[in-house]
């Protein structure tokens, strides 16, 4: 295989460039017909055109000959069908850049990624075998019935890779299986959900229910109610909300839902949802609920932040594991960050 005309290929698509839009980009050093050539892999290109085009799209030169080879499975953007076709490529080309040091990395430290799915055997028929499954991966993973802290880390720890990528369009997130069904992946827009945690937990966990639950088979908005019904019983299990909530309720008020909300970190409309499937409020009193609610401007704007953090520092504190234990070179830490090592050395005050 020519790796390197893949991974041009893959560079430009990156940053969302046609063959002239690269052609421009470097001043049309040499013309679009040539660099179909180089992604053909029909010319190789010299080492100063090499340098020429990693500085242009944003790689180091190492970036055009990694062998890694990533599958990825079938992808849905939730609710875009309209998903502009170049931002979804974009997208799914950064994410393999980003999952492939990202495995690298692991694998010159040793690790092995290995996810076990746990839930895989339940027949996912009704609301019953959402808890179910959720209470079962909830005890696989050691969690008990309380708050989860920082879902994006705990998803890391158990071999679920989240990746945060920046997109100016309209998508929460997406997920796929990567080389079969070896490594599950989660992909989040970083600039629609930075600015609200309780929402970035619920997308990842609604991400993970769409990997690892038994739902295809269900018609697409049945599906969609099965993997939200999973996420809030991830992040607050039946339970611990009727011992919130301190059983049936004939009204809720906004205080109490937003002490909820800063505890477990799920939003207040999430939580009233999950009060109604439960059968803790009615449905006519849920239907009131809501109305109040749109009328005050929250369905957007809740009255009330969650506080959590909502990141994952695992790949740096692999990379300076790496770097501290001599496993890699102050260039080959850089290049995993897909940075120029002045760059890198400033940024992390390396000495």
């Amino acid at each position: 295989m020519n790796y390197f005309a893949e991974r041009l290929k893959s560079a430009r698509l990156m940053n969302g460039l046609s063959l002239q839009g690269l052609a421009d980009k470097i001043d049309n050093r040499i013309t679009k017909q040539s660099l179909s050539k180089y992604e053909l892999g029909q010319v190789i290109p010299d080492s100063e055109m090499i340098g020429i085009l990693s500085e242009a799209l944003g790689v180091r030169p190492d970036h055009f000959f990694s062998d890694q080879v990533l599958e990825f499975g079938n992808i849905e953007f939730r609710k875009l069908e309209s998903y502009p076709a170049k931002e979804r490529t974009r997208i799914v080309e950064i994410a393999k850049d980003e999952l492939g040091r990202y495995l690298e990395l692991e694998q010159i430290l040793g690790i092995e990624t290995r996810f076990d799915n746990t839930v895989s055997g339940i027949s996912i028929q009704s609301m019953e075998d959402i808890e179910l499954a959720a209470q079962t991966l909830r005890n696989h993973w050691g969690l008990g019935t309380g708050p989860l802290s920082n879902v994006i880390e705990l998803m890391e720890d158990h071999h679920v890779k989240v990746l945060e990528i920046e997109s100016t369009e309209e998508f929460d997130g997406f997920s796929t299986w990567v080389n079969g069904k070896s490594i599950p992946l989660i992909v989040l827009n970083k600039v629609k959900l930075n600015d609200a945690p309780d929402r970035k937990r619920f997308t990842a966990l609604h991400e993970l229910a769409h990997l690892i639950l038994e739902v295809n088979h269900h018609p697409e908005k049945e599906r969609e109610k099965f993997c939200h019904a999973f996420a809030t019983a991830m992040l607050i299990p039946e339970e611990r909300l009727r011992i919130e909530l301190g059983g049936k309720r004939s009204k809720l008020s906004f205080h109490e839902l937003a002490a909820i909300k800063q505890q477990y970190g799920i939003s207040m409309q999430a939580l009233v949802y999950r009060a109604k499937n439960l059968g803790l409020i009615s449905d006519n009193y849920f239907r009131q609920f809501y109305a109040v609610f749109s009328q005050l401007g929250y369905r957007k704007n809740e009255p009330v932040a969650y506080e959590g953090a909502e990141h994952s520092n695992r790949f740096s504190q692999l990379l300076f594991r790496a770097l501290a234990e001599d496993f890699i070179s102050m260039s080959k830490a850089a290049a995993l960050k897909n940075q120029k090592l002045a760059e890198f050395r400033k940024e992390n005050m390396v000495i």
